[in-house]
């Protein structure tokens, strides 16, 4: 029997690993599905060279630990871009956040948006718990909700707004005071400073994944890759990998999917199996077009919420990192990294994705000149984001303390399923809590109280 058996190598379960090490447990044993470290923030390149993530990774933090991480693995490989991000919306590119620079509108929609922003601040505050239809309405008007919110929103989430709360919403959208909208409308002026990724960092080189493949590298002898869980038996506190192996363990701290860790426990009663097969999330086509053209194009990334644009995001890669294109070659080639959206309730099959997405990079204007297409890249990402719906948080009131009673610690981005923090720096953070509570018992700081035993 192991001290501690972590489930899955991505940035909580190495945060948990590193920080178990500092504390002086040593024995623990790590089962990732994946060839590879990362998780949802591994990458990986092409036959024809070109680098891609599995989605719009940019790395910026809210805590210490996750800075040391950092300057620990990557040293000065790193880079530093102050953002540059854009919404195309009612055939208009505005600077980000779009309800902060209503000026660069056609006077037509930027007077539909600043109107409704107007009476929604004239009447009572959003309810906090109401839906995120309704939300967005009292927040900032219909005008803003039809042109964009509304569109990318369920782009996005692939699912109807009125199914989501708004519980999430603190550090995801930037809520704009109509006086300050109209004064930076009048005046001309934009604001685009608002949010923590204002300013980003990226990895020189090996994309967002070279952070954790790093990170891992001290712990490849606790690591075992290519192995998957069957089952977990809670009350022998065992793991059971597809390949038959039974793995005993004091502490579990698993990052894999809720749903699909309950769905592993045949003990789970059935409130809980059900609380936690109601939970929903979307998968994403990552979908990269390498082109024979200079990276021109200082832009980060791009929203989008045209309906007949298929993704929801486009990400500058090449910009990022030149170490991203065959040979590093920037005046040769250029990148766009597109995300799709796709759920059980709005399926979107991957079959003639690639030509789509690459067909309206050039009828946006973000591709220009006709270049040929380098490299065409596809990944489906089957959990891609936990989605808040209505129902979610009693879901999670059910099923984390359950858990958490048998010694099982669900955390990270799917294992706590709550998108608000569900960046690289709250993962590790939850990991490194983990770590620090199977040591000494110490209160986690990212799980709310009602979510732990």
């Amino acid at each position: 029997m192991h001290d501690v058996v972590v489930i899955g190598a991505g940035p909580c379960g190495l945060g948990a690993v590193r920080e178990l090490a500092v504390l002086g447990i040593d024995d623990v044993v790590v089962l990732e599905a994946a060839d590879r470290a990362g998780g949802l923030a591994s990458s990986t390149v092409d036959e024809a060279g070109f680098t891609w993530d599995r989605g719009g990774h940019v790395v910026f933090s809210h805590y210490g630990a996750f800075d040391e991480l950092l300057a620990e693995v990557l040293g000065d490989e790193v880079l530093h871009h102050d953002r540059s991000s854009w919404v195309l919306a009612a055939g208009t590119w505005v600077p980000y956040p779009f309800q902060n620079n209503l000026h660069r509108l056609a006077p037509d929609v930027a007077e539909a948006c600043l109107v409704g922003l107007i009476d929604a601040g004239r009447d009572a505050s959003a309810d906090p718990d109401a839906d995120l239809a309704a939300w967005a309405t009292a927040t900032f008007g219909a005008g803003i909700v039809d042109h964009f919110f509304s569109p990318y929103n369920q782009k996005v989430w692939a699912s109807a707004l009125a199914e989501l709360s708004s519980s999430w919403i603190a550090e995801r959208v930037a809520v704009v005071d109509w006086r300050d909208a109209l004064r930076r409308t009048l005046r001309g002026t934009d604001d685009i400073s608002w949010g923590p990724n204002n300013r980003f960092a990226f990895p020189a080189q090996g994309g967002t994944g070279e952070i954790w493949r790093r990170a891992a590298e001290p712990y490849a002898a606790s690591i075992r890759y290519g192995t998957a869980v069957a089952r977990v038996e809670v009350d022998d506190r065992t793991v059971v990998t597809s390949g038959g192996d039974e793995i005993g363990y004091r502490h579990l701290i698993s990052t894999m999917a809720l749903d699909r860790l309950v769905a592993a426990v045949p003990s789970a009663p059935a409130a809980v199996a059900t609380a936690a097969a109601s939970l929903v999330h979307t998968s994403v086509h990552v979908v990269g077009l390498g082109y024979e053209a200079p990276t021109t194009d200082d832009r980060s990334w791009l929203y989008f919420a045209d309906p007949e644009v298929p993704f929801y995001r486009a990400t500058n890669f090449g910009k990022y990192a030149a170490a991203n294109l065959p040979g590093a070659d920037d005046r040769r080639h250029s990148s766009w990294m597109c995300e799709v959206s796709s759920s059980d309730a709005r399926p979107r099959a991957a079959d003639g994705l690639v030509d789509q997405v690459d067909a309206a990079l050039r009828a946006t204007g973000v591709v220009t000149g006709d270049p040929a297409v380098a490299t065409r890249h596809l990944e489906t990402v089957p959990y891609a984001y936990p989605v808040p719906t209505r129902g979610r948080d009693a879901a999670l009131r059910t099923v984390l303390p359950w858990l958490d009673q048998r010694g099982i610690w669900s955390r990270g981005r799917f294992g706590t399923w709550r998108y608000e923090v569900g960046n690289m720096d709250h993962a590790v953070k939850m990991g490194i809590d983990a770590a620090q509570r199977v040591a000494s018992g110490t209160p986690e700081e990212l799980v709310p109280r009602e979510l732990v035993s």
